[in-house]
């Protein structure tokens, strides 16, 4: 059964983290970012951050729940119900080739760059609001997205000792989170807007993002020779991995 509360989605995600770090599955990457999200929205909801509290609260548990749907059809080898976005994201957990940072820009980019702007509309049409009246919110989640993007990059200097070498290419691995949330975010609103006023444009959405996917795991020269000796002293240990990321430190930021 989809989750009815951000507490029963924090829940399901915290049951994603244990069978992946029982099973030595790389879905415990995403799942603990994902964690650490969900937890912080449920923080400002509480503290009031939020310009519509239960209505946050709603928009969270409705894009929540598109990962999760995605998550338990894959495992349950259903992948006709399972986004491309998605498809490509979960097909590359098994290969050890791939650093945890393109694993962790996979899943954003599937549930950001698709997922998101599903949800939104939906919740619009739910609360019978004009779109832009939650654009307020929108920006609050990216904003905290954006904040705990450097906690995130401090676990994987942890797990990943030379990732500053993407610095040649990308200004340094912070820029490059940075880089990939503020197109993602921007992208997702853009792709709201459409859907809002043109109907389904989901399954060409679906496929750009598939193809977006594709880029991340595919490199050539230089970049692909630095991912290459990134990857030789990254930590590949998938439940060590899990839980470094998983830990999660209360941090009350105000983004208003």
């Amino acid at each position: 059964m989809p989750a009815q509360t951000i507490d029963e989605v924090i829940l399901r995600l915290e049951q994603i983290i244990s069978d992946a770090i029982t099973t030595d599955n790389r879905a415990g990457y995403f799942a603990a970012l994902y964690h650490k999200v969900t937890c912080r929205v449920k923080e400002g909801i509480a503290i009031g951050e939020f310009q519509n509290g239960p209505r946050m609260e709603r928009l969270d548990v409705l894009f929540a729940n598109r990962y999760i749907a995605a998550y338990d059809e894959w495992t349950a080898k259903n992948k006709a119900g399972v986004s491309l976005s998605w498809q490509i994201a979960f097909t590359q957990l098994q290969k050890r080739s791939i650093l945890v940072l393109q694993h962790l820009l996979l899943g954003m980019n599937a549930h950001i760059n698709l997922d998101l702007g599903i949800a939104v509309v939906a919740i619009a049409k739910e609360f019978n609001t004009p779109l832009q009246q939650l654009h307020q919110d929108f920006n609050s989640i990216n904003t905290i997205l954006a904040a705990l993007s450097y906690e995130v990059i401090s676990d994987l200097n942890r797990i990943s000792p030379l990732l500053s070498l993407l610095g040649m290419h990308a200004g340094n691995s912070s820029l490059l989170i940075q880089f990939a949330l503020t197109n993602a975010r921007d992208g997702a609103w853009c792709f709201a807007e459409d859907l809002y006023i043109n109907g389904n444009t989901i399954a060409s959405r679906d496929q750009d993002i598939h193809k977006l996917g594709g880029s991340i795991v595919t490199a050539k020269g230089f970049i692909k020779l630095t991912l290459f000796i990134i990857h030789l002293f990254e930590l590949k240990n998938p439940s060590k991995v899990t839980g470094i990321l998983r830990n999660y430190q209360k941090t009350y930021i105000k983004v208003h």
